[in-house]
């Protein structure tokens, strides 16, 4: 017997939803990762908390980035005050607003690279929605996963939203020019990434000095498809 619904039926089983809503957006991901792979472009999929400094951390790579060519697109609920900042900064940017939605899809991502010469860039940043949970779950065609964390948002985030970091490539750990004037513990911050990711990598930055900006860039540099190095 159908032990969900009661119906009786033993031919039922269950079947995970979840999933198949996400095999249209995962197949248009597949669909974007190609495109990027054979452009030579690095996508990044850059996430973290409202506040936790994404758009920050891109501006001070746009000041370093010399001839290196970055394009992004920023999601919000509302208004285009990220993308505006980046463009701002040299970066090529389109907003996306999404309303009521707390992450980005990959139709999202797909539908405003129509309105941006995409293929003439060297790293695409993808701002996600501020957000430590939806948006670790959507594939949008991204390289990579990057995590902006904070060092003001408290040593244990890293345990409460482990689905988050336990998908990231890189964390970059943020604002740490506040570190004097904060009581937080970066060691307890770092033992916890350890923790949840299958593969620690995390870069201490501050988009205020500069401090780790350039091992960051770097980290892109390295990760760039093979097509883009070369060119």
């Amino acid at each position: 017997m159908c032990e969900d619904c009661g119906c009786g039926d033993s031919e039922l089983v269950p079947v995970d939803v979840h999933e198949h809503i996400l095999a249209g957006n995962d197949a248009r991901a597949a669909h974007l990762r190609a495109h990027f792979e054979e452009a030579g472009v690095l996508a990044i999929n850059l996430m973290g908390s409202p506040g936790s400094g994404k758009t920050a951390v891109l501006e001070a790579t746009a000041r370093i980035a010399g001839d290196l060519r970055i394009g992004a697109v920023s999601g919000d609920l509302a208004t285009d005050n990220d993308a505006r900042r980046l463009r701002a900064a040299g970066i090529l940017a389109a907003p996306i607003t999404t309303g009521s939605a707390c992450h980005l899809d990959a139709k999202l991502v797909h539908d405003v690279l129509h309105h941006l010469p995409w293929r003439e860039l060297d790293i695409f940043a993808i701002e996600n929605v501020g957000n430590l949970v939806c948006p670790a779950i959507y594939d949008l065609g991204q390289a990579a996963n990057v995590v902006a964390l904070s060092i003001t948002e408290g040593e244990d985030k890293p345990l409460k939203y482990p689905v988050m970091f336990r998908r990231a490539d890189l964390v970059l750990l943020t604002k740490t020019d506040l570190a004097p004037y904060l009581d937080v513990d970066i060691a307890a911050i770092l033992d916890n990434l350890s923790r949840v990711m299958p593969e620690p990598n995390v870069i201490a930055v501050s988009a205020k000095t500069g401090i780790g900006v350039a091992e960051w860039l770097g980290w892109l540099q390295a990760h760039r498809p093979a097509r883009g190095r070369a060119a």
